[in-house]
């Protein structure tokens, strides 16, 4: 299908925030993707970014049009998680590769969905796990899978932002959230540092008084692993900015701040504390964003299949949708034992260039995320 000098031609599914401000820059970084096609349902979007990028623009009405049109090889699905479904099950039936925002859906069903689809059709997918190609982050997850910080014991985190409630963010209910949305990114760190999947949870939330979130706004989960290892995250839509996370195992202490963000002048840091003292590793800033696709796109090019694969997406699903229905019964939830035989590998690691972010003013027709 490409000869070796041949580019894969991406689709962006909805041109919002994380579209604009990260993706669509970003691609430019790559040297084995460009950026074909834009699809939405604003007429502002359509015209100023179709002209900025010198792309084409597609309505939603006309996506199945464009599938078969011969002028894309893959979609990034961009939309509010609660829709990415249909447009993810349509691109995969029509043998259209898809780089998927996670997390994956906004129910189990229809992640299982996700998954069935993606094993039938020819196509290949991979949840936009950015730190799974950061190199800071995949030197913590290579190592402590080499067994350098010893036995894990406990992992703790915290990730919050204020959130404006007019953004979509802030009114769709429980998969529009702070866990989805933030939590997923604790969780799927301390299933790839500890390398086991968790067999128990527990969530409890509050609202904030004067906010109208019409979900808990912050949230902390509890996790059990296999071996008696633990896990806490707190996350939330109603502080200031927070975000680290402690790993403890029995030769060392790992404390990792910046962890979760992307940015042009965020490289991710660690420090790590044994018997011998204290050393700090920090990493250069990276375009988080082309990484991904530089990495999907010589899966795609070469044959091979994605490390975030839909499984990866499923498994952090399954501990999204118990954290959901821990926070309405109010009671801990069990779940059955479960083994990913892929985890992060030190190639994954990339570092191109950052891209020049826009900034949240610069966006086109975007309620900007922060309150």
């Amino acid at each position: 299908m490409f000869g070796r000098k041949e580019k894969v031609r991406y689709a962006v599914v909805a041109g919002g925030q994380i579209s604009q401000q990260a993706f669509m820059p970003g691609i430019a970084r790559t040297d084995n993707s460009e950026l074909a096609a834009l699809v939405t349902g604003d007429p502002v979007k359509a015209d100023k970014l179709a002209a900025l990028y010198k792309i084409k623009s597609w309505s939603y009405e006309d996506y199945d049009a464009l599938l078969r049109s011969g002028e894309i090889d893959a979609v990034y699905v961009a939309t509010p998680n609660f829709i990415h479904t249909p447009y993810v099950l349509a691109a995969l039936e029509a043998g259209i590769h898809v780089l998927l925002e996670k997390p994956v859906a906004a129910s189990l069903a229809d992640a299982e969905a996700i998954v069935a689809a993606q094993k039938r059709s020819g196509a290949k997918l991979m949840v936009a796990y950015r730190l799974h190609h950061e190199p800071g982050t995949v030197e913590m997850v290579t190592r402590a899978q080499r067994g350098d910080f010893g036995d894990l014991r406990f992992f703790t985190a915290s990730f919050a932002q204020n959130v404006a409630e007019a953004n979509s963010r802030g009114h769709n209910g429980y998969w529009g959230g702070p866990v989805p949305d933030m939590g997923t990114y604790p969780l799927n760190a301390v299933r790839n540092l500890f390398g086991e999947e968790p067999i128990w949870v527990h969530a409890i939330g509050s609202k904030t008084a004067g906010r109208n979130f019409n979900f808990h706004d912050t949230v902390a989960v509890t996790l059990r692993f296999p071996g008696d290892r633990l896990a806490q995250f707190t996350v939330s839509y109603a502080t200031a900015p927070a975000e680290r996370f402690t790993l403890v195992g029995t030769k060392a202490t790992i404390d990792a701040s910046p962890c979760f963000m992307f940015g042009p002048k965020i490289g991710i840091s660690y420090t790590e504390t044994t018997a011998d003292g204290t050393k700090t590793h920090n990493f250069d800033p990276v375009e988080q964003f082309g990484n991904e696709t530089q990495y999907f796109s010589d899966c795609i090019l070469n044959g091979r299949e994605p490390e975030a694969d839909a499984e990866e997406g499923f498994l952090d699903m399954r501990v999204l949708a118990a954290v959901e229905r821990s926070l309405e019964t109010g009671e801990a939830v069990t779940l059955e034992p479960m083994h990913r035989s892929r985890r992060i590998e030190a190639d994954q690691a990339l570092a191109l260039k950052p891209a020049k972010e826009p900034s949240e003013e610069d966006l086109i027709s975007v309620v900007p995320q922060s309150a």
